[in-house]
């Protein structure tokens, strides 16, 4: 991301908000020559959901490049060509739109950090790094830097059509009041976000039900596998076999609620976790790493373990099995499965990979 502003953090929710200004800019009809749009959106299902606009984007202009890891999309219009990213490329990271004729430009360029800040919904609350602005030589840059990048995968007749415009905006001076415009426009994308009302905790613990669990992975909504990595954890707290009867009910439920404080008591405000049963919960840890993961199901089992000195007589047993993925959908019930595995065997905390519970490991 070779610009002079400085990066700014930027969450997903902003990214998509700029992403649809450049979109509505590039729509608006104007005698200002030619329109070549790039756009790079990371994985296929981020595409799809924008597939309207751009098919009436390609045909407005000489050329739209549309970027992305894995399948390409299908039937595209006339003028609009796609391009295979590996993923293990930087351009695969990467979230850019880019507009641009003799007389206008504008650009998002942001890389995606594999972090996360609190937020509605997992997807919205992604954080980049990257740029926006409404200047017309930036546009230009940006062009030239992705035509550059994506060489040969962009077919011939493409690449002339690129190099048509970028000679014709280099023999045009970029308009004097860009600045201005640019500057009106921030205040007003400040404003905006200010007035947004916050969104509303989903529990001050972080705990939600089941299906908070789907809205808030996007299970139902647009996610896409390859992008964020989350650690998984599934979490049975048993009571020892002969354990002695409690004094009524309501030594129980405390006893209950003592129990979903310690687990809950490790969560991060971008954390989420689930109790599916009275004995057993699944905690979602985006970012986390796996040795991060099993340092967090420590202290959970630490703080259960502290349970013992306001219950004496209880002695709850912890089991714990986690992954971290990529995957989308989440693997819940390979999870669950291995939580079952650790209770059988008597193992602490397992940890496997996805695909090994797959291929059916537990």
């Amino acid at each position: 991301m070779q610009s002079g502003r400085t990066p700014e953090r930027l969450t997903k929710r902003g990214l998509v908000a700029v992403s649809h200004a450049i979109e509505r800019a590039a729509l608006v009809t104007a005698e200002d020559g030619p329109l070549v749009v790039l756009a790079l959106f990371q994985r296929l299902p981020y595409f799809e959901r924008e597939r309207a606009v751009y098919e009436r984007i390609a045909g407005r202009a000489a050329v739209t490049v549309v970027g992305m890891v894995g399948a390409t999309p299908a039937e595209l219009p006339a003028g609009a060509y796609p391009v295979l990213l590996d993923e293990a490329e930087e351009l695969a990271r990467e979230w850019s739109v880019v507009a641009l004729t003799p007389r206008f430009g504008a650009t998002l360029v942001a890389y995606d950090r594999g972090d996360v800040a609190p937020a509605a919904t997992l997807e919205a609350g992604r954080l980049f790094d990257g740029h926006w602005g409404f200047r017309r030589d930036e546009a230009l840059h940006e062009v030239i830097r992705l035509r550059e990048r994506l060489a040969e995968r962009l077919p011939a007749v493409a690449r002339a059509r690129l190099d048509e415009v970028v000679a014709r905006v280099r023999d045009i001076p970029a308009g004097p009041g860009e600045s201005r415009a640019e500057a009106a426009i921030r205040m007003l994308a400040a404003r905006g976000e200010r007035a947004r009302r916050p969104e509303p905790a989903d529990a001050p613990t972080g705990l939600l039900d089941e299906p908070g669990l789907r809205r808030w992975t996007g299970v139902d909504g647009v996610t896409a596998a390859g992008t964020l990595p989350v650690a998984v954890v599934g979490v049975r707290v048993d009571e020892p076999a002969g354990a002695p009867e409690r004094f009524g009910r309501r030594s129980a439920a405390r006893e209950g609620q003592a129990v979903l404080g310690a687990v809950t008591g490790v969560l991060r405000p971008v954390d989420r976790a689930v109790r599916l049963a009275d004995n057993e919960f699944l905690l979602i840890l985006p970012a986390l790493t796996e040795p991060q993961a099993v340092a967090v199901v420590e202290r959970l089992r630490a703080a259960v373990a502290g349970l013992a000195r306001g219950y004496p007589f209880v002695d709850f047993a912890v089991h714990a099995a986690l992954t971290v993925t990529a995957r989308r959908p989440l693997p819940v019930a390979q999870v669950r499965d291995a939580v079952r595995w650790a209770v059988r065997e008597g193992v602490p905390v397992a940890t496997f990979a996805p695909e090994h519970a797959a291929a059916g490991t537990f």
